[in-house]
């Protein structure tokens, strides 16, 4: 497991009734959306320093991103199997 620090947030009233709604470890599920927020941010930072060396993506390129990145969500899906 993890070394875990706590700390204090303040959130709008709505966001932790919804949360109370979602889970019981309301802890557990904002550690996971920060730890996506970072992957999400580091992911860009080296996309951008790819493109600043390498030139920015084609549109061919990007495509075939996509339609791995769908066929990766929707395993099931055949239309994302044919893109």
């Amino acid at each position: 497991m993890a070394e875990t620090t706590r700390i204090t947030v303040t959130l709008p009233t709505e966001h932790v009734e919804e949360l109370k709604k979602l889970t019981d470890n309301v802890s557990a599920f904002v550690a996971e959306a920060v730890d996506r927020r970072i992957r999400h941010v580091l992911l860009g930072e080296e996309l951008q320093r790819y493109q600043e060396e390498f030139g920015a993506f084609t549109e061919e390129e990007l495509a075939e991103a996509r339609a791995e990145i769908d066929q990766a969500m929707n395993p099931g899906n055949i239309s994302a199997r044919a893109a």
